[in-house]
């Protein structure tokens, strides 16, 4: 590895770590940050295995099952527990792909998320295998459970063909299927991130995406009706949050968060896309730095 290629992995791991960290230092509401416990975790165990899993994702040339596994792995060993088998699963890729830019030290948009759909296009039943057997290690109440192509069961098709068939019901599955248009969508809407801005650009993508289609979590611990009824709540909020001016602090957010944590309710795909999203924002807003 050359200068230049550390220089660019030095970047999007930054660029990964500052991420995960804005996803708890952001009051987002339904999900834990530094300001609100709960579901059962801490933003200290999303702190700690941020930085544990980057050691899996970011192992150069490795194939996507492998990081999938050695992140998902390493997280337990950390915190003991699921808090970011979402963002693992997308980030994977993203990070494979980050090997076949070219080794020039900045990070281009449309060039890194062509790299995205090579790798997803050369995912193998290999990768399916390894990734079964994170999510299974995550157990992370419903996710894997289908008629086909069960995690319970050793995978028959690649990795990306079992995400297709899962594509219409999970947000997550649906960025193999259609090459993570929705994270570099997201990501080219928060447009550069700067440090005064980087936490309403993490609210705003995260209440983007809630509001747009029903949460995946949501609809697989509590139904399509509740998660339906959240991204309708989701939008109101986003509207009303905007016309206000976008202020980082907000009683109605606040509100709104206790009474999601009180009926246990956790937007937690739309943070992940959200994380997911940012990573990419925060390491092309680095480019030139």
């Amino acid at each position: 590895m050359n200068a230049s290629d550390t220089a660019l992995a030095v970047r999007a791991r930054t660029a990964f770590l500052r991420a995960c960290r804005l996803d708890v230092e952001t009051k987002k509401p339904g999900n834990v940050s530094v300001a609100s416990a709960g579901h059962g975790m801490t933003s200290a165990q999303f702190i700690a295995s941020a930085g544990t899993a980057a050691a899996g994702l970011f192992t150069p040339h490795a194939r996507v099952g492998v990081r999938i596994l050695e992140a998902v792995r390493r997280t337990f060993d950390a915190v003991g527990c699921n808090t970011n088998l979402g963002i693992v699963l997308l980030a994977a890729p993203l990070c494979a792909a980050l090997d076949a830019l070219d080794a020039n030290a900045s990070i281009d948009a449309a060039q890194w998320h062509r790299a995205t759909q090579r790798v997803l296009a050369e995912l193998d039943i290999d990768d399916a295998r390894l990734a079964y057997r994170a999510i299974a290690l995550a157990n992370p109440g419903g996710l894997g459970d289908a008629p086909e192509q069960t995690v319970h069961a050793p995978p028959t098709v690649t990795l990306r063909a079992a995400m297709t068939l899962a594509a219409d019901r999970d947000s997550i599955a649906r960025q193999y299927e259609n090459g993570f248009a929705d994270v570099f969508g997201a990501a080219g809407a928060a447009g550069a991130v700067a440090p005064s801005t980087e936490h309403r650009a993490m609210l705003d993508t995260f209440l983007t995406f809630l509001s747009n289609w029903p949460d995946s979590h949501i609809v697989r611990k509590h139904g399509a009706a509740v998660a339906q009824s959240v991204t309708r709540d989701a939008a109101r909020h986003r509207a009303n949050w905007r016309m206000a001016g976008c202020p980082v602090e907000s009683a109605a957010f606040d509100d709104w968060d206790a009474e999601l944590k009180a009926r246990g309710i956790n937007p937690g795909t739309s943070a992940d896309l959200a994380v997911a999203a940012l990573f990419v924002a925060l390491a092309v807003s680095s480019k030139n730095a």
